[in-house]
């Protein structure tokens, strides 16, 4: 495989299933070495083998991301692997229960942060070493709608969905004169295997109403994956402090 991320090494998360999945093989595809990041051992183990089937090179790390000693890890099995850490995608992520803030507990608080929003601190701040002593590098994060607006998901995904925003734009401005670049996609609704567990009747889904409706089509994982790249090529370039929404017009309603 030869193309425009040819020789680079590629860490993606989430890459078990989903958007994950799709831009790990893009990225493959294009001739970058990935590593494969997910909690569910077969499905990262599935990429892999998809990968390599069609010539790449690949590496599983199996684990969850909120744990500091499987995000460093990643990060050595990356480095170890392919000599380099080019780019960062920061994909992996869990919804809530569509929960309003007085009925979301601690329990669903801490794990929808501390998967969404802080293991995407722990590897950032991982990595970053690495690209700072190559001169550079991308970053691309998935954050959402929910993002961008207070009525697409209960509190705690919509709190770290904008933490992922701020993190982003934080990132870009920090280390820009180091080369790094971080950018972000926003997903309007996606084809993937992410179940919102949520009951109809609470306050939060009530109240979100008719404002919960995905406005455009349902976008292939594919879609998502192809704004990563793009962000993460030297196309993007200039591009830095991005959030781009890939979600058929619907934040433009």
């Amino acid at each position: 495989m030869a193309g425009q991320f040819d020789g680079r090494g590629v860490i993606v998360t989430g890459a078990g299933s989903g958007i994950g999945r799709a831009a790990a093989v893009a990225f493959a595809a294009q001739g970058a070495r990935v590593l494969a990041a997910d909690i569910d051992a077969k499905g990262a183990d599935d990429v892999v083998r998809e990968i390599e089937g069609a010539g790449g090179v690949a590496l599983a790390v199996v684990g969850d991301l909120g744990e500091q000693s499987v995000v460093d890890e990643v990060v050595r099995t990356a480095v170890d692997g392919f000599g380099r850490v080019d780019v960062l995608v920061n994909n992996a992520g869990i919804m809530d229960r569509m929960s309003a803030l007085a009925d979301v507990t601690d329990a669903e608080w801490e794990r929808v942060l501390r998967v969404n929003l802080t293991a995407p601190f722990l590897l950032t701040r991982a990595v970053l070493p690495h690209m700072l002593a190559a001169g550079g590098g991308a970053i691309v994060n998935t954050a959402s709608e929910a993002g961008l607006r207070g009525s697409a998901a209960g509190a705690a995904y919509t709190a770290s969905k904008h933490g992922v925003v701020g993190l982003t734009k934080s990132l870009a401005v920090m280390y820009r004169k180091q080369g790094v670049r971080a950018n972000a996609i926003a997903p309007g609704g996606t084809a993937t295997g992410i179940v919102v567990d949520a009951d109809q009747a609470a306050h939060g889904p009530a109240a979100l109403g008719p404002h919960f409706v995905n406005l455009g089509r349902i976008a292939r994982p594919e879609e998502q994956a192809a704004a990563i790249l793009f962000l993460a090529s030297d196309a993007a370039s200039d591009i830095n402090g991005v959030v781009l929404p890939v979600d058929d017009g619907w934040s433009a309603v």
